[in-house]
């Protein structure tokens, strides 16, 4: 399925690095955060339904689309202080905050970060969430691959590639639908200062032996914050197997597993992605920061995890509330 036309694209700078970004609508804020090697316009088939109701917010992180790729901080930490900026900014106080594969681990990390900032979190198809996750992201890891890409990057190999997967992806079989967005992806790999900025944030979050960034140790600090996780039935990137560790972030987390949808669930299913969101906002209350109880929590849930790693158990919570998109 080819990329619908992109909404306009603002820009703004800060630290001296020109941030892209679309802003829709009004109401309530809602930041929508991309995977890796992707940008904003993965979110056009939801980002004008949503802007209906809501202010969306969907920029390009740093190293990424239009936004500038220096030589800088890619690390999640460093991708949640550059939402922070970018909000004040755009005079954002709060939103609920959207973010997609990658872009849930800066989700996460933004909520851990700015609590006081974050009304809720959806995370979809999220990283952060267990160690697996494609080969062919380990694989940006490895030496070599900025010129091994430098070499299939080359025009008329990349354009004959990116067109046989964009067909492919029109097939129908199941485990192509995703090509059209890696096709993308490759076509970006054409830039080698983008090719370099994926592989400072492949490196920060992922090594040979899968994902090493977890939220599993903090996620006694999510107590009061709603959160929703999305992921399709069929996604070969990351396993919808990871949906149930959302336990690890919230004992009350909603999990909505969308058939018949790859890594992209947002791009496959747009409608019902929409409506899932909607509901999940209007029938939650933001959270609110609370800097005694967070103070509390920081004291009682490090005991707790240190007697449960010394019992040789997982930080994880039970699930408490599992409900599955289909025929929602």
């Amino acid at each position: 399925m080819a990329r619908r036309s992109s909404p306009h694209v603002r820009y703004v700078t800060v630290h001296g690095h020109r941030r892209a970004y679309v802003r829709m609508g009004s109401g309530p804020v809602v930041l929508l955060l991309h995977g890796l090697a992707c940008d904003h316009t993965t979110w056009n088939p939801v980002i004008e339904s949503l802007a209906r109701t809501h202010t969306v917010i969907a920029p390009d992180l740093l190293g990424h689309g239009q936004s500038d790729k220096p030589r800088a901080d890619y690390s999640v930490g460093g991708y949640a202080n550059g939402m922070r900026d970018l909000l004040t900014v755009l005079g954002i106080d709060s939103a609920t905050v959207v973010g997609h594969s990658f872009g849930g681990g800066v989700a996460m990390q933004f909520a851990y970060q700015y609590p006081e900032r974050t009304e809720r979190l959806v995370l979809v198809g999220s990283g952060g969430l267990g160690p697996d996750v494609t080969p062919a992201i380990r694989a940006i890891t490895t030496p070599g691959f900025h010129q091994i890409m430098g070499v299939l990057s080359v025009p008329g190999l990349r354009h004959a590639t990116t067109a046989a997967m964009r067909v492919l992806s029109r097939t129908g079989v199941t485990q192509l639908r995703d090509l059209d967005e890696v096709a993308d992806i490759y076509d970006s790999f054409k830039d080698p200062r983008t090719r370099a900025a994926i592989r400072h944030v492949v490196r920060a979050v992922v090594d040979w032996k899968g994902q090493i960034v977890t939220m599993a140790d903090r996620a006694y600090l999510t107590e009061a914050m709603p959160i929703c996780v999305v992921w399709g039935a069929d996604d070969l990137v990351i396993p919808v197997a990871h949906a149930s560790n959302a336990s690890a972030l919230a004992p009350t987390a909603r999990v909505e597993i969308i058939p018949n949808a790859g890594h992209f669930p947002h791009k496959d299913h747009p409608e019902r992605f929409v409506k899932i969101v909607r509901d999940f906002i209007r029938t939650t209350e933001p959270a609110q920061y609370d800097r005694e109880r967070w103070r509390e929590l920081l004291d009682d849930g490090a005991d707790a995890v240190l007697a449960q790693a010394e019992a040789g158990r997982s930080p994880v919570a039970p699930l408490r509330a599992v409900r599955r998109a289909a025929g929602a």
